[in-house]
């Protein structure tokens, strides 16, 4: 009786796994994994800030500063979208450069 809440409940099932694998052993693979994540989640962004770009575009009913403010956000969606590409880019570049596979992606 003295040892009854000690003692354990042994539950077998299935074993879950978790988002990565255990091939996960370097910070490169990490980061390698979170770029996967990261890439479609600035295209996501990107759509949204065009989409609010454009909104602010039409609605500005021909005042002045609603037109720029809605040019500006147009433009500054365009050249996010420019930097991701060259981003994803020169780092496929370096890693074939450096030997490394096919890249990080």
């Amino acid at each position: 009786m003295k040892h009854f809440l000690a003692q354990s409940l042994q539950i077998s099932g299935t074993q879950i796994e978790g988002p990565l694998d255990d091939s996960v052993s370097s910070l490169g693979q990490i980061i390698s994994k979170g770029l996967g994540f990261i890439m479609p989640m600035a295209g996501i962004v990107l759509l949204f800030v065009l989409i609010s770009g454009g909104y602010d575009y039409m609605m500005s009913q021909g005042n002045p500063d609603k037109i720029k403010a809605g040019q500006a956000k147009i433009t500054s969606g365009i050249i996010g979208f420019i930097l991701l590409i060259l981003s994803f880019l020169i780092t496929r570049i370096i890693a074939l450069i450096f030997g490394l596979g096919d890249g990080i992606f």
